[in-house]
């Protein structure tokens, strides 16, 4: 088994996703299948292997339901490079729109960045090592002679420099930049992403390295050097291999607002654009392969799922061809006044224990009691009843808009307990709750 996925059963993996996100238990059962259907075809040998590809899903649902949510945990359990493009923005310009290979580069940048994060953590402990001796260096007094007890000077230094002594200390130091490109601006037209990247690398053989020389804390300046040591002890042809590789075999596209793109029969105007756009899609949802700044990238077997509210538009509305890449189809269930109690208390990342959080930082305790919660969660759905349905973003607008005050005055009151009543709630919201023109205001 490959490093960058965990071995996690479809049990396991909604187990997960109900850590983070309430309800939806069919698209999670979906996307937990597709995870591990990943795993067992990485078992599987040759020829029977090259033949299996992933089913793509199609989530269908109002917005603030957890579609997003969804694919982003699963990307961030699976350890895959995942992306979310919005499909609307391959329209935007004429009939063509941006490169729809644009989607596949991104993707394969996430991973580099990605391996290289993981082999930076590999080697921190040695490029920490290089780091100090390279700064006890620049403490050595440098009209000295380099004699046998520098050595022992450079040591103490050295230890000083973990202690923290010479934390405040100045030094000036020359960075060299993350990215090797040279610092110009190509102004390509949209859809020549490739002839760009080509241009700069082409203008980076030749034009020397800039390095900067800033003048920092020895605090400040520590991380950086780490970090360009780091850099020098990384294999980075070892880095974009691996790069590729997870890109094809792990990585994950959500294409969001896919209804948006779907035509309905007319064959004039925006339909012309947008079904241009799905025919676009097509070859990249079958498989085909993009050239990329890093090397050749096959789409075969990356993970799309697309996500769509389809109020007036229908999966049916998409041309054939993109709707039979996309054969698994989950309905996602639109919120419940329970639901949003339970998103405001239980997952890990609940939107009230972000709140608590904050609030702590100023030395104030807030408290909600269970009425209060109630009372939250019976507004924001009425909300969304009356008005457009937003599902749990709303929950945020509405409790920003009940601690609004708290926010501001938090300072000036700790160290205190603020007990939040269902009460409290009300006031606070009292002329969004009387008068309906004055709901906008909540948006």
């Amino acid at each position: 088994m490959n490093t960058e996925e965990r071995e996690l059963t479809p049990r396991e993996i909604v187990a997960e996703l109900d850590r983070y996100i309430i309800g939806q238990a069919k698209a999670k059962r979906a996307v937990a299948i597709a995870l591990r259907n990943r795993w067992r075809r990485r078992k599987l040998a040759d020829p029977i292997k090259e033949e299996i590809y992933p089913k793509n899903i199609l989530m269908i649902g109002p917005t603030g339901v957890g579609k997003t949510e969804i694919a982003r945990r699963l990307a961030k359990l699976a350890r895959a490079p995942f992306i979310k493009v919005e499909a609307t923005k391959f329209t935007e310009v004429g009939y063509v729109g941006r490169d729809v290979e644009s989607m596949v580069r991104d993707l394969t940048s996430v991973a580099v960045q990605m391996i290289r994060d993981e082999e930076e953590k590999k080697v921190h402990a040695r490029a920490k090592e290089l780091a100090e001796e390279r700064i006890a260096e620049l403490l050595l007094p440098q009209s000295s002679p380099r004699v046998s007890y520098d050595s022992q000077t450079k040591e103490k230094f050295i230890k000083m420099l973990r202690d923290g002594v010479l934390d405040e200390r100045e030094i000036e130091i020359e960075i060299e930049p993350r990215d090797k490109m040279p610092a110009i601006e190509i102004l390509a037209a949209s859809g020549l992403e490739d002839i760009e990247m080509q241009l700069r690398e082409m203008f980076s053989t030749f034009m020397p390295l800039r390095t900067k020389k800033r003048r920092l804390k020895i605090k400040e300046a520590l991380p950086l050097i780490i970090k360009e040591e780091a850099g020098k002890l990384i294999d980075m042809d070892k880095v974009l291999r691996e790069a590729i590789h997870r890109t094809e075999t792990s990585g994950i596209i959500f294409i969001d607002e896919i209804d948006k793109i779907a035509s309905r029969g007319e064959t004039t105007g925006p339909d012309v654009s947008r079904e241009g756009v799905q025919r676009d899609l097509l070859p990249i949802v079958e498989g085909t392969t993009v050239n990329t700044r890093y090397g050749m990238v096959r789409t075969d077997y990356i993970l799309f799922i697309a996500s769509g509210a389809f109020h007036t538009a229908r999966p049916s509305d998409l041309i054939p061809e993109l709707q039979g890449r996309f054969p698994i189809r989950v309905e996602l269930d639109s919120l419940t006044k329970e639901d949003f109690i339970r998103i405001l208390t239980e997952p890990e990342n609940a939107i009230l224990k972000q709140y608590q959080a904050l609030f702590s930082t100023e030395g104030v305790e807030v408290e909600f009691t269970p009425e209060a919660i109630e009372e939250l969660a019976q507004i924001a759905f009425e909300i969304n009843q009356k008005m457009e349905n937003i599902g749990a973003r709303r929950l945020y607008t509405v409790v920003e808009k009940v601690l609004e005050d708290l926010s501001f005055e938090a300072p000036d009151i700790a160290p205190t307990k603020v007990i939040l009543t269902p009460q409290y709630v009300r006031e606070r919201l009292s002329d969004i709750i009387e008068r309906e023109e004055l709901m906008k205001f909540i948006l």
